[in-house]
């Protein structure tokens, strides 16, 4: 498989750039960056201070500083003030720098260099690649494969918006623009997040593994972990950006799916940004994404497990 990760580099996305780095069988050939979960000026060294963690060389590219709809939009008080869970011991800012090349010019080159072979996974507001889509109508076609971590399917969101996942509120016009574009993509959606925890005991080990990786993992999990233990109801971790990587990378991991057209409302005080799903068949338009509703767990955490060292 060759990867590419689209990536706002919180805390989860860290984690699924690990999964990816560690699984066999994959070249990452590059990570582009956006802004969403922190601004894109933190979100550039996360992705390098990870790659430093996990001994990998990748590149590296500067892409969408805002979305296409200014809204200022962040989530720091999940992932902390730097993207990272704002971990005392995190390591040294890396000595690396991106490439210069911005990230929508890369896709487009890339994906013309390597037509029908790229494998793009969006973990972020999905800016870069409606620009991307914009600028050249053909850039989804030569895409293998498209895997986003976005949505909801039944309206049961995380974002100010209460129908709205963070992602998609991230950026709604790019996402319109995405789903319209690509012929079919792969959504994880958060409620299927929800629905696919790690427990705790599985959680712990994974925070125990006695390695460079193991202990990141766990220090940048630190924040997120309080604040997910502190409310009720919460079975265990939840883990979206990773899940979304896992299901790109092992599609074994998938036990169910449904074949649906899914548009984005632009409009609406209550329900701008939420995913609207076709379950009827109505709208009389092309079914354009593979929702996934059903993930192996313990398939996921033996891949976790892996990437960790353990």
């Amino acid at each position: 498989m060759r990867l590419i990760i689209d990536t706002d580099a919180g805390v989860d996305d860290a984690q699924a750039i690990m999964l990816a780095l560690r699984h066999p069988g994959v070249t990452v050939e590059a990570i582009t960056t956006v802004t969403g979960n922190v601004h894109l000026d933190k979100v550039v060294p996360n992705v390098l201070t990870v790659l430093d963690v996990m001994g990998a060389t990748i590149p590296v590219y500067r892409g969408a500083a805002q979305p296409l709809m200014p809204n200022g939009l962040h989530a720091e008080e999940v992932h902390g003030g730097d993207g990272l869970g704002d971990w005392p011991d995190r390591p040294a800012p890396s000595a690396r720098q991106p490439e210069r090349e911005h990230a929508v010019d890369a896709l487009l080159r890339l994906t013309r260099q390597y037509p029908g072979e790229l494998t793009i996974v969006a973990l972020a507001p999905l800016t870069n690649l409606a620009l991307a889509a914009r600028l050249d109508p053909h850039f989804p076609l030569r895409v293998k494969e498209f895997i986003f971590m976005g949505g909801t399917i039944a309206g049961q969101g995380n974002a100010t918006n209460p129908t709205a996942e963070f992602n998609i509120l991230g950026d709604p016009e790019a996402a319109y623009i995405t789903l319209e574009s690509f012929p079919l993509a792969t959504m994880l959606s958060w409620e299927t997040t929800l629905h696919h925890p790690l427990n705790w005991e599985r959680y712990d080990a994974l925070a125990a593994i006695p390695t460079p990786e193991g202990r990141f993992f766990k220090g940048i999990s630190g924040r997120i972990v309080s604040l997910i233990r502190g409310m009720s109801g919460r079975l265990g971790y939840l883990l979206p950006d990773p899940l979304a990587m896992a299901l790109a990378l092992d599609r074994l991991l998938i036990l169910e799916e449904e074949r649906r057209h899914v548009t984005v409302a632009l409009v609406g005080e209550h329900t701008r940004a939420q995913t609207v799903v076709d379950y009827r068949f109505r709208a009389q338009s092309t079914p354009n994404v593979d929702i996934v509703t059903r993930v192996d767990v313990n398939g996921f955490y033996q891949l976790l497990r892996h990437a960790l060292g353990g």
